[in-house]
C-alpha cells in the first residue's frame, strides 16, 4: 500500500497545522492513503500539538480510518480513509486549541458523508492564530453557505485561553455536489457591526471600551455609516474561564462580508484592543476585494471540491491561501489561477482568485 501513498512535505510554505488540515480532508474525501512528513517543521514546537491531533483524530473517526503516528509532537503521521460516514462525532482539543480549526477540517468531509452528521467540537472558541467562533458564525458561514449547503452552529459554551473548555455543536446534511461561487463585485459598504465581548472576571467597561475605540478609529475613515458595536457579558453558565475580544464586520451592497477582530489579554489596554480590531478591517476594505484575509484561504477547499469555475476576487494573496491552493492541486484534480486584477483604481491591489473545481460527487446519495 506505501507505494500509493500521497507523500506530502508539511514543512514547506506556510510550513504549520493548515497543510495537514487541508491535505487529511482532502485525503479522507478521495480516499487517497496518505503520509505527511516534517509536520509544522516551521515551527517553534514543531509536531503534532493537541488541536492538531484531535483534527486528525475526528477525520479518522469520520471515515472509519487508520492513522499512525498520532501522538502529541509527532513530525510524521500516515493515514488510510474509509468510507465517510454521518452520525455523532466528538474531538475535544482538551485545550484552548480552536474549535473553528476543527470544523475546518472536518466540515468539507461531512458534506460528502452518507447521512447528517453532527459535530461536538470542544477547546477554544475565542483562541490567538485561528478565527473567532464569532467569525466563523457572523462571515464565514454566510459566504461558504453560497456553494450550496447549510449547517447550523450552536454555541452552548465559550471558552478562552488557556484552559479552553468551549463546546459548539455543529448540525449539517450531506450534498450531491458542490455549486461555484462567484464573488468578484465588491460593491459598497452598506453597514458596519459587531460585538465586544468580556468573559468571567473581566467588567462590561472594558468591552464598551473596545467598541468606542473602534468606532472612534473607522470614524476617522468612514464619516457617513451608523456603526453599530454592541458591547456583551457573556453570561457565566456560558462561558468557561476569563477573555476579552471584539470582532467587526462590514456589509457590502452586494452581500460582500469583510471582518476585523482582536483578542484581549492581560497587560493589553482595551482601547488598543479595539483599535486593532477596526484596523484590521479598514486593511481589509481598502484593498478593494470581496473576502477578507482571513476567508481568503478556508474558501479555497470548497473551490476545489465544486463543479465549475469558481472566482473569488481578494486583496494580496496571504501565504496560507497559497499554501492551501498548492496542497489542492497536489490532492485533486482542480486548477487555479490567480492573477492580478484589472481595476480602474491603480491604488487597489486585487486578485482574482479562479478554480477550475474537480467536480467532486457524493457516491452515497
Amino acid at each position: 500500500m506505501d507505494g500509493d501513498r500521497v507523500e506530502i512535505d508539511g514543512g514547506i510554505m506556510e510550513g504549520g497545522g493548515q497543510i495537514l488540515r487541508v491535505s487529511t480532508a482532502l485525503s479522507c474525501l478521495l480516499g487517497l492513503p496518505l503520509r505527511v512528513r516534517r509536520i509544522r517543521a516551521g515551527r517553534s514546537q514543531p509536531g503534532l500539538r493537541p488541536q492538531h491531533l484531535s483534527g486528525l483524530e475526528i477525520i479518522r473517526d469520520l471515515c472509519d480510518g487508520k492513522l499512525n503516528g498520532g501522538e502529541i509532537g509527532s513530525t510524521e503521521i500516515t493515514f488510510t480513509p474509509g468510507k465517510i460516514k454521518g452520525g455523532t462525532h466528538t474531538a475535544d482539543t482538551k485545550t484552548a486549541g480552536s474549535v473553528c480549526l476543527l470544523m475546518q477540517v472536518a466540515m468539507p468531509c461531512v458534506l460528502f458523508a452518507a447521512s447528517p452528521s453532527e459535530l461536538h467540537l470542544k477547546g477554544g472558541t475565542n483562541a490567538e492564530m485561528a478565527p473567532q467562533i464569532d467569525y466563523t458564525v457572523m462571515v464565514f458561514k454566510p459566504i461558504v453557505e453560497k456553494f450550496n449547503f447549510t449547517f447550523n452552529c450552536d454555541i452552548k459554551k465559550r471558552g478562552y485561553y488557556p484552559q479552553g473548555g468551549g463546546e459548539v455543536v455543529v448540525q449539517m446534511s450531506p450534498v450531491k455536489e458542490l455549486s461555484p461561487i462567484n464573488l468578484t463585485e465588491r460593491g459598497t459598504v452598506t453597514k458596519i457591526y459587531g460585538r465586544a465581548f468580556v468573559a468571567g472576571a473581566l467588567p462590561i467597561k472594558l468591552a464598551k471600551d473596545m467598541s468606542a475605540a473602534a468606532v472612534r478609529c473607522i470614524r476617522k475613515e468612514i464619516r457617513d455609516l451608523y456603526i453599530n458595536i454592541q458591547p456583551v457579558r457573556e453570561p457565566d453558565d456560558r462561558a468557561v474561564g476569563t477573555g476579552s475580544g471584539i470582532i467587526i464586520v462590514a456589509e457590502t451592497s452586494t452581500g460582500c462580508l469583510l471582518a476585523g477582530s482582536s483578542l484581549g489579554k492581560r497587560g493589553k489596554n482595551s482601547d488598543k484592543v479595539g483599535i486593532e480590531a477596526a484596523e484590521i478591517l479598514l486593511k481589509n476594505l481598502k484593498h478593494g476585494g470581496t473576502v477578507d484575509d482571513s476567508l481568503q484561504d478556508q474558501l479555497i477547499i470548497f473551490m476545489a471540491l465544486a463543479k465549475g469555475v469558481s472566482r473569488v476576487k481578494s486583496g494580496p494573496i496571504t501565504l496560507h491561501t497559497q499554501t492551501a491552493i498548492h496542497f489542492a492541486e497536489q490532492l485533486t484534480k482542480a486548477k487555479f489561477t490567480v492573477t492580478k486584477s484589472e481595476e480602474e483604481d491603480p491604488s487597489n491591489d486585487t486578485y482574482i482568485i479562479e478554480c477550475q473545481g474537480m467536480g467532486m460527487i457524493n457516491p452515497n446519495l
